[in-house]
């Protein structure tokens, strides 16, 4: 068997055995994801998908992309890699849905400046681990070593998602109307948006401690909620909330000119949100403009539909609250 090893290589600062370790330590792991059609032997070139068409008429795909950002510069200080894989997969998987699509699998990408076999075991771990919540096969991905470009203890994660629609039930903004009643579903906290505002207002030491393992919760994943809800209750539109808080996510899901008044008190905002504003003395509509300020996804449903989609999302085990309704004001209202 031929033994593949560079000493010049790795004199270069690239150990090309310790990715072998890596892919060796993150295959249990990867294992857990493979029961939706995961074909691949990982270490492959291509990730491989066997693809059930059954009971659909006109299949369409539906991709995503996303990273985590400068969340991990968290993950960096308090040294734990385990979450951030979540986070990847749900700020991907969280928008595929919002198509009305079922996630199908994921692929990572992993940059590091040294390839240390246990923490990116540990980094997909977390990718799994979100692909186990959101039903998606992790059927690949890529570690690059690279030197000199990354500092040593530091690395980036970004991944893409595809899922599967069909195309008559593709959601459909056009069919929100004035009146339409929107619901929220809560966050587990700051999700992975606004962290460069985060590491701002906060110091170092602050983020080492008790309150940079809140901030590190992972992003909630709300997938297999939301497909079971739309098997029961017509969905008009639904929005993730993500960079750029409610006035520029909630305004993707609803028609040219349509907009949202929602009292403000009605919005069930985690104690997180106010601490980082007063510490950074932020803009209420700053917090609303950057932040999920507690409310993760937006849909939105009839008047007639809307406490009956409570009830179904309470059953199938996720929070949910009505939080506001459409308007024709073509802003977003938060009194």
């Amino acid at each position: 068997m031929t033994v593949s090893k560079s000493d010049s290589y790795a004199a270069a600062g690239v150990d090309i055995t310790a990715g072998y370790r890596a892919v060796e330590l993150m295959k249990s792991h990867i294992a857990r994801t493979l029961a939706g059609g995961g074909a691949s032997e990982i270490g492959g070139f291509g990730g491989l998908f066997e693809l059930d068409l059954t009971g659909y008429t006109h299949p369409v795909l539906v991709s995503g992309t996303d990273g985590v950002g400068t969340k991990l510069k968290l993950a960096f200080l308090q040294n734990k890699a385990d979450t951030v894989g979540i986070d990847c997969v749900a700020m991907c998987v969280n928008d595929v849905i919002c198509c009305g699509a079922k996630p199908l699998f994921f692929l990572d990408y992993i940059a590091c400046g040294k390839n240390i076999p246990e923490r990116i075991a540990d980094i997909v771990a977390g990718v799994a681990e979100g692909c186990v919540q959101s039903g998606a096969a992790l059927v690949g991905g890529e570690t690059a070593e690279m030197p000199g470009f990354y500092p040593v203890d530091e690395y980036d994660l970004a991944g893409f998602a595809v899922g599967l629609v069909d195309r008559e039930r593709i959601l459909d903004k056009s069919k929100v109307k004035t009146g339409d009643l929107l619901i929220a579903l809560p966050s587990s906290g700051v999700h992975s948006n606004g962290f460069s505002l985060v590491r701002k207002v906060f110091t170092e030491e602050e983020l080492k401690g008790s309150l940079g393992l809140e901030l590190l919760t992972p992003t909630r994943i709300y997938v297999k909620p939301v497909l079971g809800l739309l098997e029961q209750v017509e969905v008009h539109s639904i929005a993730h909330i993500t960079g750029g808080g409610f006035y520029e996510n909630i305004p993707r899901a609803l028609p040219k000119g349509m907009g949202v008044r929602i009292a403000k008190s009605d919005i069930r905002t985690p104690e997180v949100f106010d601490r980082i504003a007063k510490a950074g003395k932020i803009p209420e509509r700053d917090m609303f403009n950057t932040f999920n300020m507690g409310v993760g996804m937006c849909l939105t449903v009839t008047p007639a539909d809307a406490d009956r989609a409570v009830r179904v999302l309470g059953m199938l085990g996720q929070e949910a609250y009505l939080l506001g309704e459409v308007t024709t004001s073509g802003e977003v209202e938060i009194r």
